[in-house]
């Protein structure tokens, strides 16, 4: 358990653990898994509303002009414009630094505050933006809207990791993606009904924020904390009372000696982002911290969700019509989500990640291939052109929706132990918003300059992190979170890395005799 620090007892007290789902369990699962709306409603928002019309006249005229043009040189640039992408932007480079704030106050205080902070940074982001009168008061709600994406992103999928048992710790992981996901869908159906309110339906669009994030900090304040989280705090009573209130039972003595195990090794750790340098977390830095949350955004997806409306656009739909294709590339989004949720425990991590990969590559390759011969010509794609595009786009989006979207999260939270957890989820979230926010602010830029080949660039992208998955990704699904650790010593690549750190800390411990 505990990353090692913890002998073979927990491996066998975990076939002890005893429970039930109860009501309290379910309830906490909802309220946590709100946050993940607030990821998806903004992701959804802010391409429907960069592509309205009054949005543009009011702050990006010039992009405004462009658009009405039909020039061949504008066919794939018409939104090429870097300070419109900043607005989409900014909020991922806030986010990203507010997540090394988030990992101190998730640590010392707990999930359930961190969720809260994120909260409260949400809902006056969406106020300062629904009531902007200039760029500079979109970019501050933007920014305020980025710190509270990293406290949630930051804390949320630890806390459903956590409060959730073993067997169906990936369907309830799964939750932030699915709220991920319907935030993104009723997002897209709003900005299709607002942008028929002139001159102000992007406001409207835009302040809607304010209700997820009101209702996350108003279900945060009757949430439980993780049993994980008050053993590591010292509440160890609490902790007790927590843990058989969530598992609806007084027989929970096994599980929570693990936690208690778990907790004193990560005591001895003062310094948990040097911790997760050294040689034995070496799996976790590399396939955790650093490159499934830098592939999740690789895939090309959140450009895709960013700028759907933008795309289809570009590829001549007009601007109700891209906000209608946008809806139905959005529930491609929630149906993966449900897949996922429905099966990843049964048939595994790796499966969706390879099957997916497999699917999303066709995908962007169809995608190249019909612009390559059909688009960038001065005219609007024919009908059975630009229905062969929706399909092929959504094809891609429901492949994502059921592996790199959920895995991207789930995954990441089961493998560091306690002791790197809160430090790990940070570093998690912090490359992910940082390759989140170059995509969004360098895509639009990326599809003016190589055109159709930006899709081909993506399909390569994923041919080498589905190859990553295949080498260095062992299978964690129904695996005690605390259990994990054991994965790497059997693993073909990763046991020479770790057996290798073990030999040298005994080394060490010897010498010290």
């Amino acid at each position: 358990m505990a990353g090692g620090f913890v002998g073979g007892a927990a491996g066998k007290r975990v076939e002890h653990y005893e429970g039930r789902i109860t009501g309290y369990f379910i309830l906490a699962c909802l309220i946590g898994s709100l946050g993940g709306s607030l990821f998806g409603y903004d992701l959804g928002v802010s391409g429907g509303v960069t592509s309205m019309d009054d949005f543009l006249i009011h702050f990006f005229p010039s992009v405004y002009r462009r658009k009405q043009e039909h020039l061949r040189e504008t066919d794939y640039c018409k939104y090429d414009n870097q300070l419109l992408t900043l607005f989409t932007s900014s909020l991922y480079f806030a986010g990203l630094l507010s997540t090394f704030a988030a990992s101190p106050v998730t640590r010392k205080y707990g999930r359930r505050m961190s969720i809260m902070v994120g909260a409260v940074s949400f809902f006056l982001g969406g106020a300062v933006n629904a009531a902007s009168i200039n760029i500079a008061m979109l970019i501050v709600g933007r920014i305020l809207l980025g710190f509270g994406i990293g406290f949630g992103n930051q804390a949320v999928p630890l806390y459903l990791s956590e409060i959730a048992p073993a067997k169906i710790r990936g369907a309830v992981n799964q939750l932030f993606q699915l709220t991920t996901c319907l935030g993104i869908l009723v997002a897209d159906i709003i900005n299709y009904f607002t942008e028929k309110l002139h001159p102000w339906g992007w406001r409207l669009s835009l302040g809607l924020a304010m209700l997820p994030a009101g209702l996350m900090f108003i279900g945060a304040l009757f949430l439980p904390e993780t049993p994980n989280s008050l053993v590591e705090q010292g509440k160890l009573d609490e902790a007790r009372r927590v843990l058989e209130r969530v598992r609806g039972t007084d027989k929970i003595e096994d599980e929570f000696k693990d936690l208690v195990e778990a907790s004193e090794a990560a005591q001895a750790v003062k310094h948990p982002f040097r911790n997760l340098l050294k040689r034995k977390n070496r799996p976790q830095l590399v396939i955790g911290a650093l490159g499934i949350p830098a592939f999740q955004q690789l895939t090309g997806m959140n450009s895709i969700l960013f700028y759907s409306p933008v795309i289809f656009q570009s590829l001549g739909f007009g601007s109700g019509a891209s906000l209608y294709s946008s809806i139905i590339t959005s529930s491609m989004l929630v149906v993966g989500a449900l897949v996922s949720m429905s099966l990843v425990d049964r048939l595994g991590r790796r499966f969706f990640f390879i099957e997916a990969g497999i699917q999303m590559i066709i995908s962007m390759l169809i995608v190249a291939i019909t612009l390559a011969k059909e688009f960038g010509h001065g005219k609007e794609l024919p009908k059975n052109i630009a229905g062969l595009l929706v399909f092929a786009i959504c094809t891609f989006v429901v492949a994502y929706g059921w592996s790199w979207g959920p895995l991207g999260w789930l995954v990441p939270s089961e493998l560091f132990p306690l002791e790197t957890r809160s430090a790990g989820q940070s570093i998690v979230v912090c490359n992910n918003l940082f390759f989140t926010a170059a995509v969004a602010q360098f895509f639009v830029a990326a599809l003016c300059g190589l055109k159709y080949g930006v899709f081909l660039l993506f399909a390569g992208l994923i041919v080498i992190m589905s190859t990553f998955i295949i080498f260095l990704l062992p299978e964690t699904k129904q695996v005690p979170i605390e259990e994990i650790y054991q994965l790497w010593e059997k693993h073909w690549f990763w046991k020479k890395i770790v057996d290798r750190s073990r030999s040298n800390e005994i080394g060490k411990g010897l010498t010290s005799i």
